[in-house]
């Protein structure tokens, strides 16, 4: 095992995120309660995952029902990041992450490359998700963002006769791009600087470190597919006023 899961490992757990939660407060970077509960939730979460997707992986219609309810979570999650309060648009927010990922798993299952399975269906799944899930999150964020700090530049655009769509995107879509940068750097870096997850564990369940490289370099470019994908299409729904804040 990479970490052997004992009373010092929960020991070193707990002080980890009383840590980050006290740098929170301590820089005054947010509320240090939310790093508690994002701690706590992901404990909770992950021990009813492993008990329940064993289960899950040997049966075909829980297999969907899991992967669907994966995207459920990701969905309701940036659309409560994105539309905070009372902005609208809040379950459009789930469009970018289905548009990234439906068709890139759809390819992956069609090819053969990712057998209906739910040792590879899962995580694969579940990383495009995720990916999907932070670049939507930044997207539309700094793409709101933008849009408020320079509303004087979209009414000069609608001035000289430019459409809405247009002279939101003109101010907004260089904000939005910013959302692409982490997946960027991780992939510009992997083998210098990072070694994510999927190779790590695959050299730990046995494989050659050649199949372990082939399937995260496969990972890194399904990710910013999606990613892309779904940074283009919440652009596309701040600009068109589909999403907006309160």
């Amino acid at each position: 095992m990479l970490l052997e899961v004992n009373v010092t490992f929960g020991v070193v757990l707990a002080v980890l995120l009383a840590v980050a939660a006290g740098v929170v407060a301590f820089a005054r970077l947010g509320r240090p309660r939310d790093s508690l509960i994002a701690g706590g939730r992901a404990a909770v979460q992950l021990v009813a995952v492993s008990l329940v997707i064993g289960w899950v992986m040997r049966h075909l219609p829980l297999l969907l029902v899991f992967l669907v309810v994966m995207y459920g979570v990701a969905a309701w999650t940036a659309g409560r990041r994105v539309v905070p309060g009372a902005g609208r648009g809040r379950w459009w927010v789930g469009v970018p992450i289905a548009a990234g990922v439906g068709p890139v798993v759809g390819t992956l299952l069609l090819t053969g490359l990712v057998p209906v399975r739910g040792v590879a269906l899962i995580p694969v799944t579940g990383i495009l998700i995720g990916g999907a899930l932070t670049a939507t999150v930044l997207g539309g964020r700094r793409a709101l963002d933008e849009l408020e700090t320079r509303r004087g530049e979209v009414e000069a655009g609608l001035a000289i006769g430019l459409p809405e769509r247009e002279a939101r995107l003109e101010v907004a879509r260089t904000a939005a791009s910013d959302a692409l940068l982490p997946g960027l750097d991780q992939t510009r870096t992997v083998g210098l600087v990072t070694l994510p997850g999927a190779f790590v564990g695959m050299l730990l369940g046995g494989a050659s470190p050649w199949e372990a490289g082939a399937v995260q370099l496969f990972v890194l470019v399904a990710l910013m597919v999606v990613q892309a994908v779904a940074v283009a299409v919440v652009l596309e729904l701040v600009a068109r006023g589909a999403v907006a804040r309160g």
